[in-house]
């Protein structure tokens, strides 16, 4: 970087981030919903479990299935960050202040992960608590486990970060919002992918295959905000911007 890092300008890009998704209702509206959808087909697959299932789901990690939420979302709302300034016309007076590129990535991925994993959290909180007062006992004993649950816990951001920097990546590179976030959520897949086998015991989870996953990850989320500045063009950005 050719000068140190401004936390202030990370943060007024992160602040000027929140007051966009609160004016922008489509943004909001699938922050709030979409994740919620994922909740219909699991709980009415819980609710109709019998007890004799609880032997059976002792032995599975089927709760992981959620993580699909911190995957999908904060790329959806990512891959609008760029683009969609462009197409509101109020990318170049941002890129024409002082805040260099890693400033203005940070403070936009910021911006994406906070509510997006907030959602998630509130997802999955949801989810438990309607296992734990609505499914059968043995069936909400079986499935509601501290290692699960502290796994959602630790990946949601981990996923979620990862799922943000490709989103910019396709944001800062497209000219369409719509296209931008379909392929947002189709790059995202393969981590969807991934978690949906673990949740149906195809990968069988560990200590050791978590810690290697949460370890990856975290290198993942570094190395991507580098990337996703080196691949920033500030003067292509400001140029197809008029």
């Amino acid at each position: 970087m050719s000068r140190s890092m401004s936390t202030r300008r990370a943060l007024a890009i992160f602040r000027k981030e929140l007051r966009e998704y609160r004016r922008n209702g489509n943004i909001a509206f699938g922050m709030a919903i979409m994740p919620f959808i994922f909740l219909i087909q699991p709980l009415i697959q819980v609710f109709a479990l019998p007890s004799s299932a609880s032997a059976t789901i002792r032995h599975e990690d089927s709760l992981l299935y959620l993580l699909a939420v911190p995957a999908i979302v904060p790329a959806l709302v990512a891959a609008y960050a760029v683009v969609g300034e462009r197409e509101q016309g109020t990318l170049e007076p941002v890129l024409t202040t002082p805040v260099s590129r890693e400033e203005f990535l940070l403070g936009k991925g910021l911006a994406s992960l906070v509510p997006s994993v907030a959602v998630a959290y509130v997802v999955y909180a949801v989810f438990l608590a309607c296992v734990g007062l609505f499914a059968d006992p043995a069936v909400a004993s079986a499935l509601l486990r501290w290692p699960e649950i502290l796994a959602q816990m630790l990946f949601t951001p981990l996923i979620a970060a990862w799922s943000i920097w490709i989103g910019l990546a396709i944001s800062a590179r497209s000219r369409d919002i719509r296209v931008a976030q379909q392929l947002g959520v189709l790059a995202c897949l393969p981590t969807v992918a991934v978690t949906s086998l673990v949740a149906f015991n195809v990968i069988r989870p560990s200590f050791g295959l978590a810690l290697a996953a949460a370890v990856l990850l975290l290198a993942l989320d570094a190395a991507g905000w580098r990337v996703v500045s080196a691949m920033f063009n500030r003067e292509r950005l400001i140029a197809s911007s008029r």
